[in-house]
């Protein structure tokens, strides 16, 4: 788990799977409603006001967005305490508005080109041509989405990405924004063209 202040009031938690396969939780049972998932919750929330010092005394407002085979951004917002809670919850009692989104993206980070060049050579040997290149703050990033690999089985796609990269934890939408793109849409063609 990796926690990260985006602003006074703001931070964003960072779940691979294998975080969740360590407190006995599925991808499926994350987005129901039970106490394992609670529990997941209250402890993303003290590691917080522990690392951070995100204290959370009001409502909060909770984006759970999956991304295949990466993991879970959380984005957890304090809200206002303009409607002070009845007396009769407990003092752990925490009000949450919870949105769930899921992505079909795949979105990766290295930390230099010679790692993305030496993953087009893997990729194009099979099939893949497609991804879109980024940079942001002296990282690479490439992003994949689901019908430039549905030929291709997306458990070894993410093998092959997890030997030269990591599997981001900020999101492509930020990248987008503020970082540069460098190849777009046939990355992996383009990279094996240039780099032989």
């Amino acid at each position: 788990m990796r926690l990260e202040r985006l602003t006074y009031d703001k931070i964003k938690i960072f779940l691979t799977y294998d975080d969740l396969n360590e407190r006995g939780i599925t991808k499926e049972e994350l987005w129901q409603d039970v106490p394992k998932v609670h529990r997941l919750f209250r402890e993303m929330i003290m590691e917080a006001d522990d690392e951070l010092g995100f204290k959370v005394d009001g409502p909060i407002a909770v984006e759970v967005f999956s991304l295949p085979a990466q993991g879970m951004v959380v984005i957890v917002t304090k809200g206002s305490n303009e409607n002070d809670f009845e007396d009769d919850y407990s003092e752990d009692y925490i009000e949450m508005q919870v949105t769930l989104d899921e992505s079909d993206e795949v979105f990766y980070e290295f930390s230099s080109l010679e790692d993305v060049i030496g993953l087009s050579k893997m990729l194009i040997n099979v099939g893949i041509y497609g991804g879109t290149l980024y940079s942001f703050q002296n990282h690479f990033y490439l992003k994949f989405d689901e019908e430039e690999f549905a030929e291709y089985e997306l458990d070894s796609l993410i093998a092959l990405l997890a030997e030269y990269g990591n599997p981001s934890t900020i999101t492509s939408y930020r990248v987008i924004e503020y970082g540069k793109t460098l190849m777009d849409s046939t990355a992996i063609e383009q990279l094996n063209k240039y780099f032989k």
